[in-house]
């Protein structure tokens, strides 16, 4: 992959100190450039270093493999200009500085000529190490220039000091691995995507990951449009020993004359009875109230009690998706969000680094949180011996330790409650009980279990109860994990029962009928979805944020409350994927690619025969490859993927605008008309998949039917004024007079004047005056010196201005109203460009943006400054003061834009520096 390190150990030394280093003591005098990814990593890190050094940040990855379009032009017919990688010659990427790091690596080479020696400290995953080697390839210094790859998995004092004296050579391992992820994500990419836009629609994306994960949102709603509900009663009873007071408990019915009495969880999701339980007995409302009534007179026998001793052990240390769970179901945060707090805290040296699939602490560690179990909640509380815990994965890399507080003496939550605030403490208190509950001592306690029988008027009826009672918290007193809401919630948990003996009797206070209906399976919650992927073997602790991030940023699952509900868009993807690209979208394939890229992360697999097997492999030895697979597709049916039978002969379709219900023509009589155009109507993100029912549809039809809503009559034609909804979204019109004896063509008749409702308009409240106000369009601006007419217009890609044949985008619909000629000309006056204009100097530098992982800048645009991250834009308001904006504000705001939807993609041409020739081959 790279190059050795100048001035490094021989290849395949580890911890060993590089030149400029005499034992543990740093050479003093001289000066040492450390670099490290983000603004505020370098300026913790700052303050636990001397004069001696100079800590900068690169803020992120320096370059990338462009996509095409943006490759120079003599390489666009060579072998980069499909991918950016050369598939015929090892898979050799080509790589460009991003436009926007180049004065950062003109920074980063200034400071490197008076520098003595270079301390590479990105973090110590995959994707750190190839940010430090694409510094090193980048920067190119000087052979003579001693090199050193400085790693951490905490910010101490003590811990940046450690990796200062026990540097290390650069992992080319991990480099390969996270290189051959990014050249797999763009071969997945940019062949399957094409793909989706000819057979779906423009600007679909499919990826090695975000596809599999659609797919397991898909799977769940597809079992949910495929539920019957059944339904089944049950009976809760009441019970009370006669001689203690208070001792009322309540118990479910199990078996009713002999018979086991069928639950929720005895059912299948088509509403039959599970094999387990065809001999179950499914009670109906009438014979449950029946069974009460000829049992609610008569006493309970106490037939069987069983009591036995209660343990239950602390859960591990947090790894990365443990927290986003957890931080799920405590604190409400989303796995971005989680993600971006952890960041935070892990730059400002609060927590250890927090991409980890490791549940294991280190020695330290483990003495900080038993002395704090201990000082806090008594010797009791701890174990004579300390706990260790083990990951499951074999593959388990990325950092290796759990995540945890940092520090060999941690700080307690009050400790730093001046510190932080709001999110970051609430995490920080998550993370500080969790590590030191991991460490305490076991609770224990008394399950006890009671069956009782009640009998009468021929009748027979058994009940059960079962509690807990905790005699010793143990770390019960510091933390309890959560719990995602079961299907079906058991009984049970901590639920006192009174003192009992077989053959005791017990006065029956109340039999209690009640009846039931099974319920769907859940859908997936962004906690759920991370840990059914990582269960699954899919994603990697750096990946599991941005893919639920990305899938819902792409309009493919979209949110309802906590509950990730797929588009309908993300159906017709998903099912051509299957149909046509099975082995690419399969769960045990995409784990394998996982496990191939650790195999190559620890030196057992060569990047270049992997890469050669998964792109063009035909078959013989091993799964097809994906060029073979996709020039061998043959024709898809756009129209069937597309398609999705509701019944009654009403088809749902993904259309270019939309998701869309239709059937044929009928008249009045029922009977299809030939020849006729189908009736059809939108159906909104609002109506989930499941929701679709036959009757929702034909409500949705038959709406569509509806000649409109009148909201009243233009003042200067005369004509009414109506609003509809059409397949193509909400539109008003005018109603144009019909003549009987007009025998004009209707081709030829003069056209109402039509426009669609703005992004911002409601259908059932629009009102006249908007309504006039789009009609109006396209609004003249202005005419400039020359006499060319200046024009504001909505089309099919957003507003824009229009001066002869030249366009121009409008950043927003309101401006299509208030844009001045003064302003037009402005933009105008502008040099055109494909996308957004040419890159400016940023006015202000906001570091990382943790869910992009892309520098955070604000720019001056054309209606003033705004925040961007590259790909998302938010504008700055009246009242943003320059010098305040703050890093967490900027990453808070582009993630309030990206919640609200996909943002519009701009191009961007870059200008390139062929990347080095390496060799494949391992060192």
């Amino acid at each position: 992959m790279g190059p050795d390190l100048p001035g490094d150990p021989p290849c395949g030394a580890k911890n060993t100190p590089g030149p400029a280093l005499e034992g543990s003591v740093i050479v003093t005098g001289a000066r040492h450039l450390v670099i490290v990814e983000s603004p505020a990593k370098a300026k913790t890190i700052g303050r636990y270093l001397g004069d001696d050094f100079v800590v900068e940040a690169s803020v992120g990855h320096i370059r990338d493999i462009p996509v095409p379009r943006d490759l120079p032009a003599e390489m666009k017919k060579g072998p980069f200009g499909k991918f950016g990688v050369n598939v015929e010659e090892g898979f050799e990427p080509f790589y460009v500085v991003d436009p926007d790091k180049k004065k950062k690596v003109a920074e980063l080479k200034k400071l490197l000529k008076d520098a003595d020696a270079l301390y590479l400290a990105t973090d110590e995953d995959r994707e750190g190490e190839a940010i430090a080697w694409h510094l090193l390839e980048t920067l190119k210094p000087k052979k003579s220039l001693p090199v050193h790859r400085m790693v951490f998995h905490e910010i101490t004092k003590d811990a940046i000091q450690q990796a200062l004296t026990n540097t290390r050579e650069l992992d080319t391992n991990l480099v390969d691995a996270q290189e051959t992820r990014r050249i797999l994500d763009r071969l997945v990419g940019f062949e399957l995507s094409p793909v989706l836009w000819r057979k779906i629609r423009p600007s679909l994306s499919a990826g090695r990951v975000q596809s599999v994960a659609t797919r397991l949102v898909v799977q769940r709603e597809r079992e949910r449009m495929a539920f019957v509900a059944a339904g089944y009663w049950d009976v809760t009873g009441t019970f009370a020993t006669e001689e203690a007071a208070g001792s009322a408990f309540t118990a479910k019915i199990t078996t009713a004359d002999g018979a086991r009495v069928a639950s929720g969880s005895d059912f299948e999701d088509d509403g039959t009875l599970k094999t387990r339980a065809k001999n179950a007995v499914v009670l109906t409302e009438e014979g449950t109230r029946e069974l009460v009534a000829a049992l609610e007179d008569s006493p309970a026998t106490v037939t069987s009690l069983e009591s036995k001793p209660y343990t239950r052990r602390p859960a591990p240390p947090f790894t990365t998706s443990s927290l986003q769970q957890e931080a799920s179901r405590k604190l409400r945060l989303g796995a971005r969000q989680a993600m971006r707090v952890a960041q935070g805290l892990y730059e400002n040296g609060y927590i250890t680094y927090m991409r980890t699939d490791s549940v294991a602490l280190s020695g330290e560690a483990i003495r900080a949180s038993r002395a704090q179990a201990s000082e806090l909640y008594g010797s009791q509380f701890v174990p004579d011996t300390p706990r260790y815990y083990q990951t499951k994965s074999q593959n388990a890399q990325e950092a290796h330790e759990a995540i945890r507080p940092a520090g060999d003496t941690f700080r307690t939550p009050a400790e730093v409650a001046g510190r932080l605030t709001g999110d970051e403490f609430r995490l920080y208190e998550l993370i500080w009980k969790r590590t030191v509950a991991s460490q305490m001592a076991d609770a224990k306690g008394t399950t006890s279990t009671v069956e009782l029988e009640v009998q009468g008027s021929g009748r027979s009826a058994t009940f059960r109860a079962a509690g807990t009672v905790i005699t010793f918290r143990g770390f019960l007193a510091a933390y309890e994990e959560g719990r995602d809401a079961s299907r079906y919630d058991d009984e049970g948990g901590d639920k006192r029962l009174p003192q009992m003996e077989e053959g005791q009797k017990l006065d029956v206070r109340e039999l209690v009928p009640d009846g039931h209906t099974t319920t769907p399976p859940p859908r997936y919650t962004e906690a759920s979805l991370v840990r059914a992927l990582e269960e699954r073997g899919i994603g990697r602790p750096s990946t599991y944020a941005s893919t639920v991030t990305t899938i819902q940023d792409r309009g493919y699952v979209l949110r309802r409350g906590s509950a990730l509900v797929p588009s309908w868009t993300a159906f017709a993807v998903v099912r051509l994927l299957e149909d046509h690209f099975g082995t690419f979208i399969d769960y045990d394939f995409t784990a394998q690619m996982e496990q191939q890229l650790d195999l190559m992360a620890r030196g057992e697999l060569d990047r270049g025969d992997y890469l050669r097997d998964f792109y063009t492999s035909d078959g013989s030895s091993g799964p097809i490859g994906l060029r073979p697979m996709v020039e061998n597709q043959g024709d898809i049916d756009a129209r069937e993927i597309n398609s999705i039978p509701i019944g009654e002969g009403i088809t749902l379709r993904v259309g270019r605008y939309g998701a869309y219900v239709e059937r044929a023509a009928r008249g009045e009589d029922g009977e299809i008309i030939e020849g006729a155009d189908p009736q059809r109507a939108s159906v909104g993100d609002d109506i989930a998949p499941d929701e679709l029912t036959v009757e929702k549809a034909r409500e949705l039809l038959e709406r569509q039917k509806d000649d409109g809503r009148v909201l009243g009559t233009d003042p200067e034609s005369g004509h009414e004024i109506i609003v509809k909804d059409g397949r193509f979204g909400p539109y008003v019109t005018e109603v144009l007079p019909e003549d009987p004896e007009d025998k004009t063509p209707k081709s030829k008749r003069p056209k109402p004047r039509t426009a669609s409702l703005l992004q911002s308009m409601d259908l059932a409240t629009v009102g006249l005056e908007d309504a006039l106000k789009l009609l109006s369009l396209p609004r003249v601006v202005g005419t400039t010196e020359d006499g060319t007419e200046i024009t504001a217009q909505n089309g099919r890609y957003g507003p824009y201005l229009k001066k002869g044949t030249d366009s121009r985008s409008l950043e927003s619909e309101e401006q299509l109203f208030t844009v001045t000629l003064e302003q037009a000309e402005a933009i105008y006056a502008q040099p055109k460009t494909r996308g957004r204009a040419a890159a400016k100097p940023p006015l202000k530098e906001l570091g990382t943006d943790p869910t992009s992982e892309k520098p955070i800048v604000v720019k001056d645009g054309r209606f003033g400054p705004y925040i961007t991250d590259g790909t998302t834009n938010v504008t700055l308001r009246k009242d943003d003061a320059l010098e305040s904006l703050t890093h967490e504000d900027a990453v808070e705001r582009l993630a309030e834009k990206r919640a609200k939807g996909p943002a519009k993609k701009t191009t961007t041409r870059r200008t390139t520096t062929p990347r080095k020739k390496t060799s494949t081959a391992k060192k």
